[in-house]
């Protein structure tokens, strides 16, 4: 289904922002935006918890983007967390808390999804975006580098430096010298030197910077005529120096008097700067320029690839089969009978997007990407696989989901149970687990009508009459199903019809 509006909600680390943007033919336009300078990250303590303060400005924030969003679909809404709440050891529980005030569900994304979603938003704003360009994007918490060309990203990666977390250890109470910002940088050069090299051969012709950090120095520079080296606009080494400068002379950050220097970016401007002039030196790049496209936009162009049948998680499951070799022509009939089966006992699943359909496919599709570990045990080599790669398109829940649905494909139930208990993910466990059994062959040979159905604590299996009798490995297999099932308190019927 296509909607005319969408949202998208960034919990970054040191803001939280709603974006509405209006669908009009193959574009976005943005419609309402909001912005609650949060400073989640401020919040996070030496023993990596979220203090109570922070909680409180956050959900403040999402119960107003939740009054705005009333009425929207979920479909039409996706809410991502970046780097605060991935470290935060309370997070969890902040976080249903802030589902509940904003009426969505949020995903905590992995960083290099991060990382893409951000490309995907300046790939979108950027006049010319064929060219190979280098994305900076420096958060509250972590840092973002993408190098791609047009809508392609060649290079994805995320490094734990943040405005917030650095001007909180190297500038507590906004204080400044030269020595302080030397510590930075140093510290930041030492995390850049993980990716130097790479980046350097894959190589960029153009340094673009993103959110809310290049976008305050790049507005410092040229409001107060600091670029340097011939430039109007942007963001360049010599101005960063003078801005620098400027800094050591105050003391403060909250001491220093320049035009366009916002209240809200005076706490984590220096933590910025530093890691900024170490991008700068550690990728030898000259100028950069500033591009209003960031993570909030990204989202809104992957909801609306999704609903233009442009799912990014599709090209993922199909990259995956191919990168682990998975058997393919097996993979489609356990999909096809796994389908099946879900669709007999819940008819909405017939349509395409039904949420749970999708899953129990993309489950089916890629249950033995394990193998190319080890047949031993593969179920739980595809498990931990799922769980833990870069899949881009899947947020950590959903990586998460998919790999409790695989787990129980095969193997006792009993070692499933403490991890999937919505009774959702038991049904696509059990229609992904019988479609395995019953094409334990691995050969094309239809299989005959086979009519499933369900209840709260049992599912029954009709086959055809002597069907059974005729097929003793899979008899007793299914014999093993219903012991197995009968470990977690269900029944499994399996009966014959004429």
């Amino acid at each position: 289904m296509e909607y005319e509006l969408i949202a998208a909600v960034d919990l970054g680390s040191n803001s939280f922002r709603l974006q509405v943007g209006q669908v009009r033919g193959n574009q976005i336009y943005e419609l309402d935006g909001i912005k609650e300078t949060v400073r989640l990250g401020a919040g996070l303590g030496t023993d990596k918890r979220l203090d109570e303060e922070s909680q409180v400005r956050g959900l403040a924030a999402m119960a107003k983007f939740g009054e705005r969003l009333r009425g929207f679909p979920p479909e039409a809404v996706r809410a991502v967390a970046t780097n605060t709440l991935r470290v935060a050891k309370n997070g969890a529980a902040f976080l249903a808390q802030a589902e509940a005030a904003l009426g969505f569900p949020i995903e905590i994304i992995a960083g290099r999804e991060e990382a893409r979603l951000i490309y995907l938003g300046v790939a979108h704003s950027l006049p010319n975006p064929r060219r190979q360009q280098l994305v900076v994007d420096i958060g509250g918490g972590s840092t973002e580098f993408i190098i791609g060309r047009n809508f392609k990203p060649l290079q994805l990666e995320s490094l734990y430096m943040g405005c917030v977390s650095y001007s909180l250890r190297f500038f507590p109470g906004g204080s400044f010298s030269r020595k302080m910002f030397h510590e930075a940088e140093l510290a930041a050069g030492q995390e850049l030197q993980t990716i130097v090299q790479a980046y350097r051969e894959t190589g960029w012709e153009t340094a673009v910077g993103s959110s809310g950090t290049a976008r305050a120095i790049a507005d410092l520079l040229e409001l107060n005529g600091l670029v340097g080296r011939g430039y109007d606009e942007g963001i360049t080494l010599e101005g960063m120096a003078r801005l620098a400068e400027m800094l050591d002379k105050a003391g403060n950050v909250h001491q220093l008097k320049l035009e366009g220097l916002r209240g809200d970016r005076m706490p984590v401007l220096a933590g910025g700067l530093s890691i900024m002039s170490a991008v700068f030196k550690a990728f030898d790049i000259e100028h950069m320029e500033f591009s209003d496209g960031a993570l909030r936009l990204g989202v809104l162009y992957d909801l609306f690839g999704r609903s233009h049948h442009d799912d990014l998680r599709e090209a993922t499951v199909k990259n995956f089969q191919r990168r682990y070799g998975v058997d393919a022509e097996q993979a489609s009939r356990v999909e096809a009978t796994a389908l099946a089966f879900l669709r007999q006992i819940l008819p909405a699943a017939e349509d395409g997007e039904h949420v749970d359909a999708q899953f129990l496919s993309w489950a089916a599709r890629l249950h033995e990407v394990g193998i190319s570990v080890a047949h031993s045990s593969y179920h739980k080599h595809s498990a931990y696989m799922l769980e833990n790669a870069d899949m881009p398109g899947f947020s950590k829940r959903d990586q998460a989901r998919l790999a409790r649905i695989v787990l129980g494909h095969r193997g006792k139930l009993e070692r499933v149970q403490p991890l999937a208990r919505d009774p959702m993910e038991w049904l696509l466990i059990f229609c992904l687990r019988t479609a395995v059994v019953l094409h334990r062959a691995r050969d094309s040979r239809p299989l005959p009508d086979i009519c499933t159905a369900a209840t709260p604590k049992s599912y029954q299996l009709s086959v055809p009459e002597g069907w059974l009798a005729e097929m003793p490995l899979t008899a007793a297999a299914l014999d093993d199903e219903a012991r197995q099932w009968h470990t977690l308190g269900v029944n499994l019927k399996i009966k014959d019809h004429t």
